[in-house]
């Protein structure tokens, strides 16, 4: 990390560093709340911009275009240290996080608990907006490795030391909620929904006892990991948090479930 900023980051930690020239502090919030409140120096970006947004799978990677157009407007380099948050707990801040990581920028942090925290914890707000230092770049993926699809999960669905963490709800998982073509779950994925992660008590920071979780449903860091949701957005937190923890083969599939559902020859299992 870049002047030992925390990959997971404290209010208290954030406040004393917020006058760094190389910080980049970008702002996934709702656009109204953005407009009443952010933190100072704050740049805002809708997350939906960091999606393809198309039928019938709408979280996958947008175009190269428009991810070099995201990191030009918001002027990122490979020297800027970049502060990611949102107000829902890290789904939005997650899903910057693996586009950053996709495209080679590592120098990131998530701050912990978002604006909740920030604002419920006193931590002083603007309300103006703030203008990026934007520039011209032509992104790469730079780290295919952290994206998953059909063929490369398939490939290891019987290896050993795979496995798919899914963090949609579990009915989404049982098969009770059908969100797609075909409902279930891709075979012997692990069901640890988003939110078992936040913690309600702490103003929806990452939970003390994340890793111990993870570890007790058989998601240990020895595994090559995949995770994915219905849109790579919920996902997006738990490659996150998978990040935070010291993960080293994490990965997300952004087709998610609204592709391996709507798919007639991925396998699929139903109940719990």
């Amino acid at each position: 990390m870049t002047n030992n900023i925390p990959r997971l980051l404290e209010p208290s930690e954030l406040e004393t560093i917020l006058d760094r020239d190389n910080l980049l502090i970008i702002d996934l919030c709702n656009p109204a709340l953005y407009q009443q409140k952010h933190v100072p120096g704050a740049v805002h970006l809708s997350g939906n911009l960091l999606m393809a947004g198309t039928a019938p799978v709408p979280g996958k990677l947008p175009a190269l275009q428009q991810l070099s157009n995201i990191i030009g407007y918001l002027g990122i380099t490979k020297d800027r240290h970049v502060v990611v948050y949102d107000d829902e707990g890290g789904g939005w801040a997650g899903r910057m996080a693996w586009t950053l990581d996709l495209l080679g920028f590592s120098n990131w942090s998530y701050l912990n608990g978002g604006i909740v925290s920030w604002v419920k914890e006193g931590f002083s707000t603007q309300s103006e907006a703030n203008q990026p230092a934007s520039l011209s770049i032509e992104a790469n993926i730079a780290n295919p490795n952290v994206r998953s699809d059909v063929g490369s999960i398939i490939s290891k669905l019987k290896d050993s030391d795979f496995a798919v963490w899914d963090a949609r709800s579990p009915g989404e998982y049982r098969g009770d909620m059908v969100r797609a073509a075909r409902a279930g779950h891709i075979p012997g994925a692990i069901n640890i929904e988003w939110t078992t992660l936040m913690d309600q008590q702490r103003n929806l920071r990452l939970r003390e006892d994340a890793q111990a979780i993870l570890d007790a449903a058989g998601l240990t860091q020895d595994k090559v990991i995949t995770t994915h949701c219905q849109s790579h957005h919920r996902s997006a937190f738990t490659y996150m948090v998978a990040r935070i923890l010291g993960y080293k083969n994490i990965s997300a599939y952004d087709g998610s479930w609204a592709e391996w559902g709507n798919l007639d020859s991925t396998p699929v299992e139903l109940g719990a």
